[in-house]
């Protein structure tokens, strides 16, 4: 199985998250992650997806959103051609014993600190995927207490646009 990143701009309507996620669910394709968000404009929401399938049912699933009404623009975004990241707060138990293990390691990753209480620290870190999965796995040696993470966020470089390919 593939990993794909697709950003699909749509008319800012209501339900037309549900008709798009509807579109993965009913060709069986796990979402992984999931971002959304007005544009520029805000007439328009931009919907980033990241998932696993095949590259054929892939293709079978970009064609069937292209027919859905509020659909203007589909792009696959490659990873050597976007800026990408994702944000991350994760809660950690603040021990006294690992407490400094715990902060030389979240500034080596440049994490910030965002909360500090007596029994927990929260820090906050923007990167790419692997580097915050990295830094999760590193964590994991110690006690994490909760974590919340967004879906990742993408940008075409250069002057290409997702507007530049639009359906309407």
């Amino acid at each position: 199985m593939n990993r794909y990143t697709v950003a699909v701009l749509v008319r800012n309507q209501f339900g037309v998250l549900n008709r798009v996620t509807s579109m993965f669910r009913r060709r069986q394709f796990n979402i992984s992650a999931l971002t959304v968000s007005e544009t520029e404009s805000a007439e328009f929401s931009r919907i980033t997806v990241i998932f696993d399938g095949e590259e054929v049912y892939k293709q079978q699933l970009i064609n069937q959103l292209y027919k859905l009404p509020d659909v203007c623009s589909i792009k696959e975004l490659d990873i050597n051609s976007t800026v990408s990241c994702e944000l991350l707060l994760i809660k950690m138990e603040n021990n006294p014993a690992t407490r400094e293990e715990i902060r030389v390691a979240a500034e080596a990753f440049g994490a910030t600190t965002m909360d500090y209480a007596k029994d927990a620290i929260i820090f906050r870190l923007t990167d790419d995927s692997r580097r915050i999965d990295d830094f999760i796995n590193l964590m994991r040696d110690y006690t994490i207490l909760e974590i919340c993470r967004t879906g990742s966020v993408s940008l075409e470089k250069g002057s290409t646009t997702i507007r530049k390919v639009t359906n309407f």
